[in-house]
């Protein structure tokens, strides 16, 4: 089922993509082709690819695939806005220049469809996490990034593999109270921000939740190479109104 041509916004994060993992990858084509063309706004809050070493590797055919389709997009009309997540958040403006899209910080405040709405991916909001928030405190410094990015493309990559295999065994050893956003912190985004709705990713945990009078809506992560398949996105219509939605469309 198409999305509807009144759709002001679709929202993604978490599809991680990587070349071992094809179904996946054609369900994003196919998300892009059939329901991207549909709106005005494409929001992709982070953790979009797996890992990304650098804006130097923007010609590896498999990022090359996903930048073209994410320009085909953007040159037919349909504004795309990219937040980086705990795994792409060395995206950078030459990836934003290739793609046709614009980068955001985080938290981010969107007015659409007369709905005051924060946008953040949202480990930072992990804040139980405090080994992972003192990493994310120093791999998003700008010298951190630099020296790191000064470094040879097959050596960055090599570091990216140990550090994510490093992150697997860890999250076994994690409980999922850990690994979730804190309430404390999501109050601090509402506060600061003055949303009455957030939408975030990272924790892949799909839900809508409520806080007083605020609603909080976790996006799905993508797996579509494992059983059972999972995958989705959020979508705002002309009048505001705020739908989740399964891999094929319909209401999640």
């Amino acid at each position: 089922m198409s999305t509807p041509a009144r759709t002001l916004a679709l929202f993604i994060s978490d599809l991680h993509l990587q070349e071992s993992h094809p179904r996946t990858l054609d369900a994003f084509f196919r998300f892009l082709e059939e329901h991207g063309r549909q709106t005005r706004q494409l929001y992709l809050l982070g953790d979009i690819f797996e890992y990304w070493a650098g804006d130097d590797d923007l010609d590896t055919p498999f990022n090359a695939r996903i930048v073209a389709a994410l320009r085909t997009l953007a040159d037919v009309g349909v504004a795309l806005f990219w937040m980086a997540g705990n795994r792409d958040f060395l995206v950078g403006q030459g990836f934003a220049d290739a793609a046709g899209l614009t980068l955001l910080q985080e938290p981010y405040v969107i007015d659409i469809g007369g709905q005051r709405i924060a946008l953040v991916h949202g480990d930072a909001e992990c804040t139980l996490d405090t080994k992972y928030m003192e990493f994310r405190a120093m791999v998003r410094q700008p010298a951190w990034q630099g020296q790191f990015l000064s470094m040879p493309l097959a050596q960055r990559k090599a570091i990216i593999a140990g550090l994510r295999e490093g992150s697997r065994e860890a999250h076994t050893t994690k409980s999922y109270a850990i690994m979730d956003v804190t309430p404390d912190a999501i109050e601090a985004v509402f506060d600061a921000t003055g949303a009455q709705v957030l939408i975030h990713g990272h924790t892949h945990r799909p839900a809508v939740h409520r806080h007083g009078a605020r609603l909080r809506y976790v996006l799905p992560d993508w797996e579509l190479d494992a059983e059972p398949a999972r995958g989705g996105w959020i979508a705002i219509d002309g009048d505001g109104a705020i739908q989740r939605c399964g891999l094929d469309g319909r209401p999640a």
